[in-house]
């Protein structure tokens, strides 16, 4: 497995600090982000999920905890929306450049809005997907919301 993503390239030139994490990724497992976060031996809530979702038809990204569900009314109201629902997995992985199981919000084909759950910034280090099934980076949260020009927002039901 490849350690270097556009995900990974894209947070060094910026210049971000960051380790990179591997762990077996089951394509079985009921809830990818849940799996992620037992293969690293890391409590879910530090392990955070990316979802491609769209508000008023707007492609929108959600980055939450593993272990939390979006609320489609509050992702909505995030981006001065009336409603909010997931993206199709092709649509996701056609947008984002990256297989359903490795989207990561850092290098994506098309930068589109970006949202981070708030409970999630007061940890001091968070894994996220690296870009590639299997990968996930740890790093700052501070420095993801900063890096991604994303809103700090209550986004789980």
């Amino acid at each position: 497995m490849s350690k270097t993503t556009r995900a990974t390239q894209v947070l060094s030139k910026a210049g971000v600090a960051f380790t990179v994490h591997t762990y077996d990724y089951d394509p079985n497992a009921e809830r990818v982000g849940l799996q992620a976060a037992e293969a690293l031996g890391e409590e879910p809530h530090r392990v955070l999920k990316t979802l491609m979702a769209e508000v008023d038809g707007k492609a929108v990204c959600v980055v939450v905890p593993s272990d939390r569900e979006v609320s489609m009314k509050k992702l909505a109201n995030v981006f001065g929306g009336k409603s909010a629902n997931m993206m199709k997995p092709a649509d996701a992985e056609r947008l984002t450049g990256y297989h359903v199981g490795g989207i990561s919000p850092f290098g994506q084909k098309k930068l589109v809005p970006t949202a981070i759950e708030e409970a999630a910034l007061v940890e001091t280090q968070v894994y996220i997907n690296g870009g590639q099934r299997g990968l996930q980076v740890r790093l700052d949260p501070k420095d993801a919301l900063k890096m991604l020009k994303a809103s700090a927002a209550p986004l789980i039901a």
